[in-house]
């Protein structure tokens, strides 16, 4: 039995062409800057201790810029590529989020890999950002006096 890596076009770059890749060392992609008074939202989901965060790679290493719809909030990305890491939008009543690659801490973490040792990044930029996706739907709008 083989793993299927490739499932779908959004997929930027597929994993069989990582020559755009320089190298481990200077993979980076950089978080937009969002208001939190107009951009709640992914003013949460992109709140960091950084703004440029380690790339990774996974089954969907990141996003073809030109497949992504015009209502997606575009919320990190390689510059000058049309490499996109981390979006958000709305669908129907909901929201979603993704996050491109599979493991911050492990930049080429494949499948049957043990499991990262997360004690030994607690203060990892990539690890933070999926928290913020894990704690969004706790945060709630608090009614202002002057609503």
């Amino acid at each position: 039995m083989t793993a299927e890596y490739e499932y779908s076009d959004i997929d930027y770059p597929p994993s069989t062409n990582l020559t755009w890749i320089q190298n481990q060392a200077t993979d980076y992609f950089k978080l937009f800057e969002f208001s939190a008074k107009y951009d709640p939202v992914p003013a949460m989901l992109t709140q960091n201790h950084v703004s440029v965060i380690k790339g990774f790679m996974g089954q969907t290493t990141g996003f073809s810029r030109d497949l992504i719809k015009k209502s997606v909030i575009i919320m990190g990305e390689i510059e000058n590529t049309p490499l996109v890491k981390y979006i958000h939008g709305n669908h129907g009543e909901g929201t979603f989020t993704f996050y491109a690659g599979h493991d911050p801490e492990d930049y080429t973490h494949y499948i049957g890999d043990p499991p990262t040792q997360l004690s030994l990044h607690k203060n990892s930029p990539g690890y933070r950002l999926i928290l913020n996706n894990v704690l969004f739907p706790a945060a709630k709008k608090k009614k202002r006096k002057t609503d």
